[in-house]
């Protein structure tokens, strides 16, 4: 039987053209919003898709990754 995660983790960046991308670590789960309010549901909602109700991960977070280019 398979062990069930006890979280799951997604880096979530700024998108290109606008909003925000999720995606999660070590699962095939990949979802994006407009707000992050929009980010935080669909997150919810896509992990309840991917995962049985009884091998569903008790945390869901969220790794916020921004790249910042400096000028020499």
């Amino acid at each position: 039987m398979p062990q069930v995660p006890t979280e799951v983790v997604f880096v979530v960046e700024e998108a290109p053209e606008g909003g925000w991308l999720a995606r999660a670590v070590g699962e095939g789960i990949f979802t994006e919003a407009d707000t992050l309010e929009e980010l935080r549901a669909m997150v919810r909602d896509a992990v309840s898709v991917h995962f049985d109700d009884d091998a569903a991960p008790q945390i869901i977070r969220l790794h916020f990754v921004r790249d910042e280019v400096l000028a020499p």
